[in-house]
């Protein structure tokens, strides 16, 4: 476009020079002169306008020339705080995200298996792993443990596991553990079979042990197990299994009741803090949730196929078609984001006002006439062609 524009001002100047030449021998050859003549006028003027924004004519330090070198600084602060009273005051944001809905679009996204939804998901599934790959491992996860340890440390855990067993006993929850329990006994019996007789044995009198009987008391001993064992685990109504049952109902009650119980809980629960080998359980479970994090977020599409994708598709549901859910949503977003405005929308405003004077005045020049030299070149061939009109008008008011 300079060269357009340099070349049009060039032919006029050409063309008044020819035009010169001939306009005795012609009358309409000053018509062309006129257009030509203040063609150059106008070109000339608009190429020291157009030029003087940006640099000085010529290289001369003419006054009130190079506008944006000399002005940069004034002009970052101007555009900060155009940023700052039209884009970063809480007003303005929270009257823009009025009109945005963005549960619904966080709805539509969780819902969407493919297209552009399920590339942005791909990205920033990659992010996520890439993230949880380089952060400190070691650190992090000592992070995640205290933080576990400390909420735990606060939760009194008495009522709650009063209250989980109270409801397994109220819904027969607690059936099949009690049965696995006799079942285990049961196996238990059976393996340690031999060192029942050889503590009957030992632990048996000399009068015993020379009649023999110490072997059929062990032998009662051991039958009698049995049969307890496999009454209680065939007959629900077994004295002993109602004794169990009734011991269990008065545990649970005297987890949420009695102080005493639980203040021996809370004891238990901060000595298993305090172990060592819950130290390492802790730390062996924070790595197998960040490997499986980083497995799900390296293969988001598998992760969406499962239970947690069926999840994540009904909250999606939930948070398109619930209009109170999403208007809490929405109202906690323009909140959250109108606080942030208000709270960090100077340092925005200090950061755009502190780059642009960072930068050294040829790269802002560059930069403003690359965006909008194109237009500026126009305006030059504009004021060629409008200067010569007029150049011509004038001109032929003269002659008459």
């Amino acid at each position: 476009m300079k060269v357009a524009a340099t070349g049009l001002l060039l032919l006029m100047a050409a063309v008044f020079l020819v035009s010169r030449q001939f306009e005795a021998a012609y009358s309409w050859v000053g018509y062309v002169k006129a257009f030509a003549e203040a063609a150059m006028v106008g070109g000339l003027a608009d190429w020291f306008a157009v030029t003087a924004l940006f640099r000085h004519p010529l290289g001369l330090p003419i006054p009130h020339t190079a506008i944006i070198p000399r002005n940069k600084d004034r002009i970052g602060e101007a555009l900060a705080n155009f940023l700052k009273e039209n884009f970063l005051i809480a007003p303005v944001v929270a009257r823009r995200m009025r009109n945005i809905d963005l549960a619904g679009a966080a709805g539509r996204f969780l819902q969407a298996p493919q297209g552009e939804e399920n590339r942005i998901r791909q990205g920033a599934s990659r992010l996520i792993a890439d993230l949880f790959e380089s952060l400190d491992q070691e650190r992090l996860g000592g992070l995640v443990k205290a933080a576990i340890s400390a909420r735990v440390r606060k939760m009194e855990m008495s009522p709650l596991l009063g209250h989980a067993l109270a409801s397994a006993i109220n819904e027969d929850r607690h059936v099949p553990m009690l049965e696995a329990a006799i079942r285990w006994t049961a196996r238990a019996l059976d393996a340690n079979e031999g060192l029942i007789r050889d503590m009957v044995h030992k632990r048996a009198n000399w009068v015993l042990k020379l009649a023999g009987l110490d072997a059929k008391l062990a032998d009662a001993i051991v039958d009698g197990l049995r049969k307890l064992s496999a009454d209680m685990h065939t007959d629900p109504a077994h004295p002993v299994r109602i004794k169990i049952e009734e011991a269990l109902a008065q545990l649970a009650n005297d987890l949420q009741t009695k102080p005493e119980t639980r203040a021996r809980v809370e004891a238990i629960k901060l000595e298993l803090l305090d172990n060592r080998s819950v130290s390492l359980w802790l730390d062996t479970l924070w790595e197998r949730g960040r490997e499986a994090m980083i497995r799900a977020a390296r293969n988001p599409d598998a992760a969406m196929a499962g239970k947690l994708g069926e999840v994540l598709q009904s909250m999606g549901h939930s948070l398109e078609q619930d209009a109170r859910l999403k208007s809490a949503i929405n109202m906690f977003a323009r909140r959250a984001v109108s606080g942030m405005a208000a709270s960090y929308g100077g340092s925005i405003v200090k950061l755009v006002s502190e780059t642009v004077r960072r930068w050294d005045a040829q790269t802002i020049t560059n930069r403003l006439e690359t965006t909008v030299g194109r237009d500026l070149q126009y305006i030059r061939i504009n004021g060629t062609l409008v200067g010569g009109l007029v150049g011509l008008a004038l001109h032929a008011v003269d002659a008459i």
